[in-house]
């Protein structure tokens, strides 16, 4: 029996902010920008048609959820939707919420700056902010 695991490269990278019904929502340790993970928890998902439609209306709805919250909380110019996994191939959509003012505008943020780890409190309070966002 296969049971869902999250890859250590994610794991790694980021910190648990809230389980949804579908996804579990991750905060990337990159202060450069507010940015969340979503990782369907769907064993041995890759790309988004792994998943059943029910699931991808699901994700649907958990990708808005998420970009609401950032966008309630930072008021970005931009929120940025991707799911590329080209490193790390167990899906997982990152959501980025951008502004005109960041370090690597109007580019993507991959590879613009090397990234910045949170300061342990302004992490515990982005983490309980976020939390609070989602609901």
């Amino acid at each position: 029996m296969n049971i869902w695991q999250l890859d250590l490269r994610l794991a790694d990278d980021t910190v648990p902010v809230a389980d949804l019904p579908l996804c579990e929502v991750r905060l990337i340790d990159d202060a450069n920008h507010p940015w969340l993970v979503l990782v369907p928890k769907v064993v041995d998902a890759v790309e988004i048609l792994d998943l059943t439609s029910s699931q991808r209306a699901m994700l649907g709805a958990e990708i808005a959820l998420a970009s609401r919250a950032l966008k309630k909380l930072f008021r970005p110019d931009k929120l940025n939707v991707a799911a590329l996994g080209n490193l790390v191939p167990q899906l997982h959509i990152h959501v980025i919420a951008r502004f005109r003012t960041d370090i690597a505008w109007p580019r993507p943020v991959w590879g613009a700056a090397d990234a910045r780890p949170y300061a342990p409190e302004d992490l515990v309070e982005r983490v309980r902010a976020l939390a609070q966002a989602l609901g």
